[in-house]
């Protein structure tokens, strides 16, 4: 679970960064979409490489979401009754915000892909027009607000996660714990923050 969760969290860092690129406006963010279509061009054919990336990301989040499924039922069986006394706040909060948080980012990558990849929710849907099929979706507002809600879950799932597959690799130490609750902070926000900026500025006029 803490492998695919550094995978997954590599792709948001890079992805993130690639979408911030529509600041340089739609002729800069189209080449540089078109140009992630043509990775790997002569030795890999068209898209290739990013249906490869497609279907190594789809095996991590598979994995991912077993794995978490398979730790839960073990909890269970480890303590089938309740505890007498209530958890520690924090405890259940983490646990909570990852079981369904996790529901959240799924369900949002399921609509994200309907709207950027085959384009069939998108109001524009234009193949090549990236530009344009990011301003046209954002410029509704409750699929605004959708991903934002989506981010917001999705920063709180990389500050625990982190923060566990530190201590599941065997990072985690009591000097290094400062350090590691820092690192888990500033990349739920950096990431976070980076792809609601976009949204954002599309609602509010800053990028048409």
């Amino acid at each position: 679970m803490a492998v695919t969760g550094g995978v997954m969290l590599l792709y948001l860092l890079v992805h993130m960064l690639g979408n911030l690129k529509i600041f340089y406006g739609r002729e800069s963010f189209d080449e540089y979409a078109h140009w992630l279509r043509t990775i790997g061009v002569p030795a890999l054919h068209g898209a290739w490489f990013l249906w490869i990336m497609r279907a190594l990301l789809l095996v991590a989040i598979v994995l991912h979401a077993t794995t978490a499924y398979q730790l839960s039922r073990r909890d269970l069986k480890a303590r089938p009754q309740k505890y007498a006394h209530r958890q520690r706040l924090e405890a259940s909060y983490a646990v909570n915000t990852m079981r369904y948080g996790g529901i959240i980012i799924a369900l949002f990558v399921i609509y994200h892909l309907l709207d950027f990849t085959t384009l069939t929710v998108n109001r524009h849907g234009v193949e090549g027009a990236a530009y344009d099929n990011i301003v046209s979706s954002f410029s509704v507002w409750w699929v605004t607000l959708f991903y934002i809600i989506a981010m917001l879950a999705l920063g709180l799932h990389i500050h625990h996660g982190f923060w566990s597959a530190a201590r599941t690799l065997g990072v985690h130490s009591a000097a290094r714990e400062k350090n590691l609750k820092i690192a888990a902070t500033v990349l739920a926000v950096l990431i976070s923050a980076g792809f609601v900026t976009v949204p954002i500025a599309v609602l509010a006029g800053l990028v048409d």
